[in-house]
């Protein structure tokens, strides 16, 4: 006897919306204001190179201490935001409404793999960002406190692979200008 083709279906899509529906966003919005608040450790220090400029700029490039990830995923040569990526910001925004970041203005800075041309990546990026922006405004958030930049590929997540699908993300921090 073959099962009925309707209710096969059925079973998958209900299984499709609970796992969907159970989904983690990457982190909560009371992450995203203790990350934005916290107090600076006491006694941090900076780093101080001696050598030649290519010598000091080895290695990752660091993300600044202040920036903060949106773990925001885009497909490639995409600015079309991802359900995962709009339940991440679902969590920023929540946090840009807590009073202790409600004064606050962000940069919202977008950034792509080395995939294209420069001037395709720089144009993508800064598509990147601004979908965040506008996202985030049909969320109650004021666009004026929120700047949109795109870095094309220049500051990768992973220097090691400039091709890498990590390096296409978006990241925010306080915005000190």
């Amino acid at each position: 006897m073959r099962p009925n083709l309707f209710a096969c279906v059925g079973m998958a899509l209900a299984a499709l919306s609970a796992s969907a529906a159970s989904a983690q966003t990457a982190y909560k919005a009371e992450d995203i204001v203790k990350h934005f608040t916290a107090a600076p450790p006491i006694g941090a220090t900076r780093g101080l190179c001696v050598g030649t400029e290519a010598e000091c700029n080895k290695g990752a490039i660091a993300k600044p201490a202040d920036a903060f990830d949106l773990v925001l995923t885009f497909d490639l040569n995409s600015d079309v935001l991802t359900t995962e990526a709009r339940r991440n910001l679902d969590e920023f925004a929540a946090a840009l409404k807590d009073p202790s970041l409600a004064s606050r203005s962000f940069a919202v800075d977008g950034h792509t793999d080395a995939s294209g041309t420069a001037n395709y990546n720089l144009s993508l990026s800064e598509r990147r960002a601004n979908a965040v922006v506008e996202y985030l405004a049909t969320k109650g958030i004021d666009k004026s406190k929120l700047l949109a930049k795109g870095y094309g590929p220049t500051k990768p997540r992973n220097p090691a692979d400039p091709f890498d699908p990590t390096n296409r993300r978006v990241e925010t921090r306080i915005q000190t200008n």
